[in-house]
Order: structure tokens, then C-alpha cells, then sequence
């Protein structure tokens, strides 16, 4: 398997002007990184001040590249609505050629982004919510016509055009069972948290025995003084190097950029 490498980018704080983050994309291709995505939050506690929309980021991302694949790393399905996600989904694919990659998860509430909104808080609320959602928001993207009638999303007789394909990542904690079963049945598993590259083998053996589609995509992040290479080859069809979330400096963004993948 060969590795591709990307960058995960807070746009808070420093990063949080979408003509910044175009810009930076930019940069990222000409040093030759393979994908460039976005983190997706409402509020990340009180270091953090101020926060870009993903969406408006990711097509200033989608206009300024060429090559490299993009997308929200990850957006919480539970505070959105399927059907206009799946439109968003489905314009950013078509603006960028088909390099659109949706990474979508549970959420957490751990700042308030949930509850100091009225959304809701219960983490098992929100995973039936996940489930609903994306039945939606597969059958929008897949231009079928949607027949779904659940206690927290429904679609009736409804058919988006038009219907890019959009593979899904899911994201989940290392050692939860039960993300993992659910990105098995999509495109791609974003594993958080994990300890070290030998924790990959656990990954790959669990997913395994989901028999998740060809092609799908195990993706994890390191921190920017972390060492790649323990990590290629090791499973993982994609290793990010993140930058943010705290005390961000566009200049030290720009120089791990510059040193390329």
C-alpha cells in the first residue's frame, strides 16, 4: 500500500480567514502534499477564539488546487441537516473535480458545541441520529430516489441531482467498536487516538472482519513533530500532519507546509 500524506488544518485563530486557508492549499500542492483537510467545529473552548466556516474554506481550497483531495475532517452529522449537507457535499464535489472527501462523525460535546446550542448532548441520541443521517444523506448523494421515515430525519420521494460521487469517511475512537462497524459499511475509518503505529494491526484485523469495500481508507493524524515513517506502509492508506488547534502562527503553518510531505 502506499501512503498518501495530507495536512489537517484548524482554520482558528490565526487560520481563520478562508483566503488564508486557500492560500496555504495552495502552497501545500506546490510542496507536493496529497490532501489538505479541514477541521469542522462551532467552539473549541477558551483558547481558541476565533473559527472559520469549513465550507467556505474548503472551496476557496477547491478553486486555489489542482490535485490534491479535500474535505471536512470531521463534520458532526447530528448538528446538521442530511439534505442540505448533502447538497453542500454534492456542489464542493462538482467545484473541485471530484476531490471531495466527506468525513463525518459523532460529535462530541466536551466545550458546550452541542448542548449551549439546544442541540442534543446524549452521545447515544446523536449515534441514532448518525444512523438516520446518513441513510439520508447516502440515498441524496446517490441520486436515488430517498424513502426514509425515522424518528430524527425522513426524506419522502426526494431525489438530489446532482449526484457526484462522494466517498464518506466516519470517524471514531481507537478500541470503540461500534464506529468502526459503522465506517466499514462506507469508504473510509478516521481512527483517533491512537497510542502508536502498532495499533494500526488492531485497526486492519477489526476492520477486516467487516469486509469493508476495495478501496476503503484508514486515515490517521500526527502531530507536525511527529516521525511519518513509523506510520507508512503500516496499514494506514492515509497520515496526516496536523496543524492547530492551539496558538496558531501562519508562519510556522507555513513552514511545515513548505517542508512537504
Amino acid at each position: 500500500m502506499t501512503t498518501r500524506r495530507g495536512l489537517f488544518v484548524a482554520p482558528f485563530d490565526a487560520l481563520a480567514d478562508p483566503r488564508l486557508v486557500g492560500d496555504l492549499a495552495a502552497e501545500a500542492e506546490a510542496a507536493g502534499w496529497d490532501g489538505f483537510f479541514v477541521w469542522d467545529h462551532l467552539l473549541y473552548g477558551d483558547r481558541v477564539t476565533e473559527i472559520a466556516d469549513p465550507w467556505t474554506c474548503l472551496a476557496a481550497v477547491a478553486m486555489l488546487t489542482e490535485r490534491m483531495v479535500l474535505g471536512p475532517i470531521v463534520t458532526p452529522l447530528p448538528r446538521r441537516r442530511p439534505q442540505v449537507l448533502a447538497r453542500q457535499a454534492a456542489s464542493l464535489a462538482v467545484l473541485s473535480g471530484g476531490r471531495f472527501v466527506l468525513g463525518l462523525g459523532l460529535g462530541d460535546d466536551w466545550v458546550g458545541e452541542f448542548s449551549a446550542f439546544g442541540d442534543e448532548a446524549d452521545p447515544k441520541v446523536r449515534g441514532a441520529m448518525l444512523d438516520e443521517g446518513l441513510a439520508v444523506l447516502t440515498g441524496l448523494l446517490g441520486g436515488e430516489v430517498v424513502e426514509v421515515a425515522g424518528e430524527h430525519h425522513a426524506a419522502h420521494g426526494v431525489r438530489f441531482r446532482p449526484a457526484p460521487a462522494v466517498p464518506i469517511w466516519l470517524a471514531g475512537r481507537f478500541g470503540n467498536r461500534a464506529p468502526l462497524r459503522r465506517a466499514a459499511r462506507h469508504d473510509g475509518f478516521f481512527v483517533i487516538g491512537l497510542a502508536g503505529p502498532d495499533d494500526l494491526d488492531e485497526v486492519t484485523t477489526a476492520l477486516a472482519g467487516h469486509a469493508p469495500a476495495p478501496g476503503f481508507d484508514v486515515v490517521v493524524d500526527l502531530q507536525p513533530e511527529q516521525d511519518p515513517a513509523p506510520w507508512l506502509d503500516r496499514g494506514a492508506s492515509w497520515v496526516l500532519t496536523r496543524i492547530g488547534p492551539y496558538d496558531l502562527d501562519v508562519e510556522e503553518a507555513r513552514r511545515i507546509i513548505a517542508a512537504g510531505p
